[in-house]
């Protein structure tokens, strides 16, 4: 098994265990912190999205600094198997949900509105422009998309990205939907 740390908030220092699987890279602990440095360290209130969970850092990362709720959408049985087990082990209750399930599946199936979105799917296989028309309707107007991708992102339907970074070789993005 992998582990990943969590590096902020309630559950500041708590492992996640993960398998291997094909396509996981769990964000590295110095871009988890600058994601949060751009959100703010607090998510009191908010409703969040990780839509490819995979190792669950991003999102139960956001639980852990206090996220009202969030859902974690992955579609790897064995993957899911360990967020719910990460999820038990640190007593999310109904803070965090997991949902098995395919990402262009589960968004036009929700009825909530997200204030936070975490993009962080598999590389080159289109991802990112195959979401994009399914943004708007699962996310609040003055909501934040986080995407990590193998290259750099101008934009993602109605949201420009307005931080930037890159680690080795991944480029890592905050989107926010431009004024109207």
């Amino acid at each position: 098994m992998n582990a990943v740390r969590i590096i902020g908030g309630a559950w500041r220092r708590r492992v996640l265990r993960f398998p291997d699987s094909e396509g996981l890279r769990p964000s590295p602990d110095r871009v988890r912190e600058t994601l949060f440095n751009w959100l703010g360290q607090d998510l009191s209130g908010q409703i969040c999205l990780d839509l490819f969970a995979g190792t669950g850092a991003l999102g139960f990362e956001a639980a852990s600094r206090g996220a009202a709720r969030v859902i974690l959408v992955e579609k790897a049985p064995r993957v899911v198997a360990a967020l719910q087990e990460n999820a038990a082990l640190l007593q999310a209750g109904s803070k965090v949900e997991i949902i098995r399930g395919d990402a262009l599946q589960y968004l036009p199936s929700t009825r909530l509105k997200f204030d936070v979105l975490f993009l962080d799917p598999p590389y080159h296989k289109g991802w990112l422009a195959s979401l994009a028309p399914h943004l708007a309707p699962v996310l609040q107007d003055d909501a934040a998309i986080y995407a990590e991708a193998e290259y750099e992102i101008d934009s993602l339907a109605d949201w420009r990205t307005v931080r930037r970074g890159k680690a080795g070789s991944v480029f890592f993005h905050l989107l926010r939907r431009e004024p109207v």
